[in-house]
Formats: C-alpha cells, structure tokens, sequence
C-alpha cells in the first residue's frame, strides 16, 4: 500500500481554512456563475453546426501531422477580425499564457505584472528565466515605479477585464508607459472578448490600441462558448512561439471538430448586439441596486459582492443556491484574506425576476 499522509496533510490544512475545493455535477439552477455571457453555451448555438465529416482527433502535434489547411486559415480569420498580422491557435487560454510567457522573455529581461493576473499568467512567468515584480493592481504610479528600475526586455502583462474584480484595467495609460519606456505590453482578453466592442472585438481593439500591443491573447471559453485560445502578434511573434513554445510544440493539435467551432463561433458572437445591449442593462441594474455588504464598481458581467471570511462567503452562497440561483463563493486562498466574496456573473439569457430575487437576498 502507498504511503500518502503527505497528501492527507495538504489536504486537512485546506479543510481546516474552510477552503476544501470539490467537484460538482449541475443542478438545474438559474446560472449565476458561468463564463457564458452571450448564452451560445445555454442555447446550444453551436451544436446544429458541425458537419459529420469533421475529424474529433488531430493524430498529433501542429509540427507533426496535426497541421491542416482548416487550422490555418482559421488563424488568418483570427486575425482579421481582430486586426493582427498574424494569429496561433493554442488549445487553451491556459495554454497560450504558459507558452508565450515562459517562452519569450530571457534571463536578464524583467517582466512586471498586475498583482490580480490570472494563475496562469503566474505560472507562465514562473517558467520564464526572466526576473518578475508585480505592481499594484491597476496602479500606474507603481507600474512607472517598477519600469524605471527594470532591465533588459521588458514586459509588461495585464488583463484587459480582470475574473475574480470584473473591472477594467487602464490600458490606455499603461500603453503609453510601456511606450516611454520600450515595454512590451501583453493583453489578456479572456473576458472581454465577445462582451466589450461593437462586435464583441474585446476592450483593445475598443479603444484602438492593437497596434500598440505587443501580443494579446485571446480565449474562447468565455463568451465565445468554445474552447481553446489564440495568441495575436507580428508574423515574427507566431515564428517564435512556433520554434520555443513548449505548450504549442509538445502537445497534440485542437482537432477539426474544435477548430470548426472556433469559426462558427466567430460567424455568431460579432452580430449579439441585442444580447450585448441587454447584458448592458442588467449590469446597470445591478450596479445601481443597494445589497447589505460591500460592493465593487464594474461594468462588465462580472459582479462581486465582498463578504469577508469563508464561512461566512460560503453560508450566504448555500442560501442563494437553497433558493435555486447558482452563485458560487470565491473564497482564500483564491483571493487574499479579506477579499472573499460571491462573483456573480450575469448572462444575456439571464432575466430580471430572478436577478431581483438574487438582490432580495443579499439586501
């Protein structure tokens, strides 16, 4: 018999923070809490699309006998519509964000990230030889601050709409910053792309700002209610990650059948402007009705509501799904102590009775 105490002891230490995670089958509750923001998940939008033909394997990595004439021009579409010179398809957001950041920047070079990027923009960063300093989330000051004593290639990383805040972040002012001071800027867009732009284009493109960004990278497992992720850049970027990217290079290619999803997606979400204007209005009414505990600004489909403490978080989130409506608690260590909280995501196909019913019980 193995011996796993070791495990056992990692584990007890999480159920004694009251932070134990666990997986759990759905429940036919009203969705609070998925990343389907324009509902093509809940719809089954993309279900009636696939042709019979589509192979569900690839056989094998992009550089190997995965590659085909679908992927490709798929990529070209990628960047078209997002004003790129050039696109690579990773199989996940996940992926994306672990090989283009442990990949590019070199010991010696210094990259500088908002202290809330996502866990794997972190562990991308970890793989990389390069120094890394974080900054103050959202904060110019201290982003100048650590530029001024950076060396070597710097890069600077962000997300546009940040998960676990559902604000904003300031990218008009860190692209002049990462300008004055030769940065290059990386974007993640995860939760912007399909929900923020006229098209759905993402918060980059929304302010103009494509072709000063060094790389962006785009998912689709949000509101593009798919799978996998695409990293935006020069012809000489996607060269690069196609000969270092360890993610991209050793890995069995998204199959056809993935990859036809990508496009069909990609035909749908741009033309949601109905939807886009309706999850507008239920964020409003969101943000302009009074609840009982601390609330973030956001404009976006993800709202938060700040009760600090797992217990606490989590007995108000067992109330709210007693009562049918999917509201998880997001609890430490996932956010610092303090900052435990419900993130409550609103969907186009969400309707106001049951948001109302949601505010009740948090008033």
């Amino acid at each position: 018999m193995r011996q796993e105490n070791f495990l056992h002891k990692k584990l007890l230490e999480r159920q004694e923070q009251d932070a134990l995670r666990s997986l759990k089958l759905p429940e036919g509750k009203v969705d609070f809490c998925s990343n389907d923001y324009l509902g093509i998940i809940q719809y089954g939008l993309l279900e009636t699309t696939e042709a019979h033909w589509l192979k569900h394997g690839s056989g094998g990595s992009r550089l190997l006998a995965g590659n085909d004439v679908l992927t490709e021009s798929t990529e070209q579409l990628l960047a078209s519509f997002h004003q790129s010179e050039a696109a690579l398809l990773y199989n996940s957001g996940y992926d994306a964000n672990l090989g283009l950041l442990s990949a590019v920047p070199q010991r010696g070079d210094t990259i500088i990230y908002d202290y809330l990027s996502h866990a794997s923009i972190r562990d991308g960063i970890r793989l990389s030889f390069a120094q890394s300093f974080s900054f103050k989330h959202n904060d110019t000051a201290d982003l100048e601050r650590r530029l001024q004593a950076a060396t070597g290639n710097i890069f600077v990383v962000t997300e546009s709409v940040f998960s676990m805040d559902g604000d904003q972040a300031p990218l008009l002012e860190i692209v002049s910053l990462c300008e004055r001071y030769n940065a290059h800027l990386v974007v993640d867009e995860a939760h912007a792309t399909g929900v923020i732009g006229e098209k759905g284009e993402g918060l980059v493109q929304h302010l103009q700002l494509q072709q000063r960004i060094f790389a962006r990278v785009v998912t689709f497992g949000k509101a593009v209610g798919c799978h996998g992720a695409v990293v935006l850049g020069s012809r000489l970027l996607r060269d690069y990650l196609i000969n270092f990217s360890r993610s991209f290079i050793y890995t069995t290619a998204l199959p056809q059948s993935a990859i036809r999803a990508i496009r069909d997606a990609y035909a749908l979400f741009p033309g949601m402007k109905r939807e886009r204007n309706y999850l507008a209005q239920l964020i409003r009414y969101f943000q302009d009705s009074p609840v009982a505990y601390e609330k973030l600004v956001s404009h976006t489909p993800i709202q938060v509501v700040v009760i600090p403490g797992n217990e606490a978080v989590k007995a108000i989130a067992t109330r709210l799904q007693d009562e049918g409506l999917d509201v998880r608690p997001i609890l430490y260590p996932t956010v610092p102590k303090g900052g435990e909280r419900l993130r409550i995501v609103l969907h186009a196909f969400n309707n106001e009775p049951d948001l109302r019913k949601l505010l009740s019980i948090l008033q």
